[in-house]
C-alpha cells in the first residue's frame, strides 16, 4: 500500500528505487512477492531499504494486530494431571516407568 501510495505500481519500478535510493539489491523473486502478499518475515536491511527508498516510516509499512489473544480451552489430552505425593515427574511430563 506505501508503494501505490507513493505511485510505484510495479516491481521494477520498487527494485529501480531500493537500487537508486538505498543500494540495496532484491532479487526479482523477492521483489514479487513483497509487491503481491505480505511476508512472514523481513530482513531490518530490507526495511529499512524499503523505508528509505519510498520515504516512510516502518510503520507505513507493517501492520500489526495487537488484539488480545484469546485463552486456548484445554482439551482432557491437556488437562493437569494429580499426580501423587513424591511421585516423581521427568521433565517432559512423564512419570518414570516402574522398576
Amino acid at each position: 500500500m506505501a508503494a501505490a501510495q507513493r505511485e510505484v505500481w510495479t516491481g521494477a519500478q520498487l527494485r529501480r528505487l531500493l537500487i537508486d535510493r538505498a543500494g540495496h539489491e532484491l532479487s526479482s523473486a523477492s521483489i514479487s512477492a513483497l509487491m503481491t502478499k505480505q511476508p512472514n518475515q523481513v530482513k531490518l536491511e530490507t526495511l529499512a531499504a524499503l523505508c528509505t527508498a519510498l520515504q516512510c516510516t516502518p510503520n507505513d509499512l507493517i501492520e500489526i494486530d495487537t488484539t488480545p489473544a484469546t485463552q486456548p480451552v484445554m482439551s482432557a489430552q491437556t488437562q493437569p494431571v494429580a499426580r501423587a505425593v513424591g511421585e516423581q515427574v521427568n521433565p517432559a511430563g512423564r512419570t518414570p516407568p516402574p522398576f
